[in-house]
């Protein structure tokens, strides 16, 4: 199971986090992996200086994700890991 923290703390809610979220939803639901991809809500994972969203994928944080790079990231970062 690879554990995906998407921040939802108050800098990140207003850079876009939920459409970041869904943006993970569909990622892992047009993949088919569901069970196999665990998505979950964060609190401040301290990059609030990054433009975007704030990502823990498994220990790794990744600073600055913009929902139409999801795919891209999950592709680099998520995939590896299954």
């Amino acid at each position: 199971m690879v554990n995906v923290s998407i921040c939802v703390g108050s800098s990140c809610h207003l850079k876009g986090s939920y459409e970041v979220i869904e943006a993970f939803r569909n990622e892992v639901k047009k993949r088919g992996l569901e069970g196999k991809v665990e998505l979950k809500a964060a609190f401040c994972l301290g990059q609030c200086g990054h433009d975007g969203v704030a990502v823990k994928i498994e220990d790794e944080i990744i600073p600055g994700l913009r929902a139409e790079n999801v795919a891209t990231l999950f592709d680099e970062k998520v995939m590896p890991l299954l």
